[in-house]
């Protein structure tokens, strides 16, 4: 259980490093993914990169068209043999 709950504050931890990379508050960043169809408040968003919520598939993939990056930036750290 311990890892599962470290992995996922990895994948918190990818998703604040690349919203910061890319300027964005959080607020401007939901924006952008409304903008995109995905209904996503600032609030969900937050608890995303806390890794108290697991992340959409369809978010991770509006954010690699925002981003332009690889999908592999998202995952960055979650392979237990790391």
């Amino acid at each position: 259980m311990e890892q599962k709950i470290r992995r996922d504050r990895n994948m918190g931890d990818n998703l604040r490093r690349l919203r910061g990379e890319a300027g964005l508050s959080q607020e401007k960043l939901c924006a952008e993914l409304q903008r995109r169809g995905c209904d996503i408040g600032r609030t969900t968003y937050a608890k995303y990169e806390a890794g108290e919520l697991n992340i959409r598939a369809s978010v991770i993939i509006e954010l690699h068209k925002i981003y332009k990056c690889s999908y592999e930036e998202f995952f960055v750290g979650l392979d237990i043999n790391d």
